[in-house]
């Protein structure tokens, strides 16, 4: 992967099955990192695909079509109530990151979701991702709380810093 790749030569394209390798390897790079997520195992590309909404999931391509990042977003509910809430992820590749890779993914979700009536982004984040906290926070999220000790991962509790970004466009 190149060392010069940066969001202004990256290519936002929609999230496919062409993208399904780099995709979970990414995932599972940032698992076994053990900060973003509760998951232990990427799941297969037929699971991973299934769970997330088509028009809301996209990766960063550099020149090479190497994948440096992606965010999708899952519904929260089949409750019509929340059918404009989602709640997202985005991970980017370890060599790709401090390059504003994140920043370029979330504001493509935004986008997509603005387009389509999605009045709430929401995500939860583990304390110690300080990274992802700032980020979000720079995209717009505000934290809304934290929810204490609320999953066991790998045999500790752990909480999660729950995050969500409300559309302007909803009054």
């Amino acid at each position: 992967m190149s060392e010069r790749i940066s969001a202004s030569s990256a290519v936002m394209v929609p999230l496919t099955a062409e993208h399904a390798e780099q995709v979970l390897a990414i995932y599972q790079a940032g698992i076994d990192e053990g900060n973003a997520t509760y998951e232990t195992k990427a799941p297969t590309w037929a699971a991973f695909s299934a769970a997330k909404l088509p028009e809301h999931r996209f990766v960063a391509l550099d020149a090479d079509r190497v994948v440096l990042g992606w965010v999708a977003a899952t519904k929260v509910s089949d409750r019509c109530a929340y059918a404009g809430v989602v709640e997202h992820s985005v991970y980017v590749h370890p060599d790709a990151r401090g390059r504003g890779i994140a920043a370029m993914l979330l504001k493509a979700l935004i986008d997509s979701t603005e387009a389509a009536g999605i009045w709430t982004i929401q995500s939860g984040i583990f304390p110690e991702n300080t990274a992802s906290l700032a980020l979000h926070q720079r995209a717009g999220f505000r934290v809304i709380g934290t929810r204490e000790r609320i999953g066991r991962h790998n045999g500790v509790w752990r909480d999660v810093v729950l995050v969500e970004r409300r559309s302007p466009h909803i009054s």
